[in-house]
């Protein structure tokens, strides 16, 4: 793997990947972190791919300004939680709190990402163990653990021994999205797959997903802008 920059304002790193199984330059820019990757043949001289980047040029920078750029947490900056935006602020007292238009956190400002990294994963935790539990009843089967990770793939997943995983990004998100992903990984423990039995069993226990799997295919990557 090699890494070369497209010039221009501003400029762009490429990542070069070589892989024995492609056929043909391909391209991708992932929407979590805006990194651009062109995947090539074994053999294929590195210039070709350089060329081909420089042809898609217009298109990579098209689909980077859609993605916009990446938002640090520091004091002043709206962030989402529950699907609100909020405003993060420094807090004069003990704890992290949050209201109807903020979230306060104390403590010296280079430490506030970090700080309010480790809450929000906290909440998350309890508010998708709740929906779990609650769902697993629903479905009349248990699971073994909860595990939260930042994860760059997928929101969730449910292993063959009943462990559940979750993104902790999750409690950024609307309450229904969090829950249509808790129902959608539980009903994983009856139907490890995703055949109509297992969308019923989704239905059953959920209701309407519809609307929040569109709402996570559509708004899902934006939280990973935001970095702690």
């Amino acid at each position: 793997m090699t890494e070369h920059v497209l010039k221009g304002d501003p400029p762009i790193p490429l990542i070069l990947r070589r892989s024995a199984a492609a056929r043909r330059i391909s391209l991708r820019i992932s929407q979590l972190d805006g990194r651009v990757t062109l995947t090539l043949p074994k053999r294929l001289a590195e210039r070709e791919a350089i060329d081909f980047a420089l042809s898609k040029e217009g298109w990579i920078r098209k689909h980077l300004d859609a993605r916009g750029e990446d938002i640090m947490i520091v004091p002043g900056v709206q962030m989402p939680l529950g699907g609100r935006l909020l405003r993060v602020e420094q807090a004069t007292g003990p704890r992290i709190e949050i209201g109807a238009d903020a979230v306060r956190v104390p403590g010296p400002q280079d430490r506030t990402a970090k700080r309010l990294h480790a809450y929000l994963r906290e909440i998350a935790r309890d508010r998708l163990a709740a929906a779990c539990d609650d769902y697993a009843a629903l479905l009349g089967r248990g699971y073994n653990r909860i595990t939260l990770r930042d994860t760059r793939s997928r929101w969730g997943s449910c292993t063959s021994d009943g462990g559940l995983m979750f993104s902790w990004r999750l409690i950024m998100m609307p309450p229904e999205v969090l829950d249509y992903v808790a129902a959608h990984e539980v009903a994983h423990l009856a139907q490890m797959n995703h055949s109509p039995a297992f969308w019923a069993e989704v239905t059953r226990i959920y209701g309407d997903y519809k609307p929040p799997r569109a709402w996570l295919k559509a708004n899902g990557s934006e939280v990973h802008r935001f970095k702690f």
